[in-house]
């Protein structure tokens, strides 16, 4: 098998490369995990929903950084992966098994691997857990990853019933399926992570 590069490259013989300054090879791959409880449309904002991600992945010793997979009024969903990654990372569960097979593959109509599941902060079953009356997940993008204007329980701020955000049926296999549920609904909400921990310099 390679070796890490001389000068402290990252090496991982799971990923049979060398993570960091390796040219052409991709690095570890990015987790998609949810958070440990249904969420309304009610988040504090972006920024809410962003911290929950945070502090939830840092409770159970995961050193990268973990975003809301959520549009806001300033924020399309795609771009919270850096450009870098999003064709040559994959993305994985919370048990590393890979989901899609790049991060673009989610706005490009990609379904999720067949038995496959994505699994909260916390290890329950997204999909088979009771913990999600609901199997439905907040994005408030369009199914290219775009923002979708009105569409996001006034920027993730508001829990009422008579608003809606964009959300997917989980069975569906797609994250970006376009319904409309309720701003009151308790619905999944995912973390992605936007940079792998030993990355970071």
């Amino acid at each position: 098998g390679e070796k890490g590069e001389p000068g402290g490259g990252y090496y991982d013989p799971r990923y049979g490369g060398s993570g960091v300054g390796a040219p052409g090879v991709p690095g570890p791959p990015l987790h998609l995990i949810a958070l440990n409880s249904p969420q309304t449309g009610s988040m504090r904002g972006i920024r809410g929903a962003d911290f929950l991600c945070f502090t939830q992945a840092q409770g159970i010793g995961m050193k990268g950084t973990f975003r809301a997979f959520l549009s806001s009024r300033l924020q399309d969903l795609h771009s919270i992966v850096r450009k870098t990654d999003r064709q040559n990372l994959s993305v994985v569960n919370l048990k590393d098994e890979v989901l899609f097979d790049s991060w673009d593959d989610i706005f490009s109509g990609g379904r999720m691997k067949e038995n496959v599941s994505i699994y909260s902060f916390d290890g329950k079953d997204v999909l088979h857990d009771n913990t999600w009356p609901e199997k439905m997940v907040w994005h408030g993008s369009t199914s290219r990853g775009e923002r979708h204007v009105d569409s996001f329980c006034e920027t993730w701020r508001v829990g009422e019933h008579a608003l809606t955000g964009m959300a997917s049926p989980l069975q569906s296999g797609s994250l970006l399926q376009q319904s409309s549920s309720s701003c009151s609904s308790s619905n999944v909400v995912l973390c992605i992570e936007n940079s792998a921990g030993h990355s970071r310099r």
